[in-house]
């Protein structure tokens, strides 16, 4: 899968948290990805260059790895 498919999906789930602000919407965005994505996913999403992320989606990568 395209790493530019796996941002835009990434970045509709944290808009779908965006409401609950930004702290706690990236650790629903981790939580979701880390429950329903496969490995292959995950990993070309934390292998990603973090600045061509959202800020929220940046901070669930960061969270998935910590």
């Amino acid at each position: 899968m395209e790493i530019e498919r796996l941002r835009y999906m990434a970045d509709q789930i944290a808009r779908n948290f965006a409401a609950q602000g930004e702290a706690e919407a990236a650790e629903a965005t981790a939580e979701h990805i880390r429950l329903f994505w496969d490995p292959r996913m995950k990993a070309a999403l934390l292998a990603d260059d973090r600045s061509a992320l959202s800020p929220v989606v940046a901070r669930a990568v960061d969270l998935l790895e910590g």
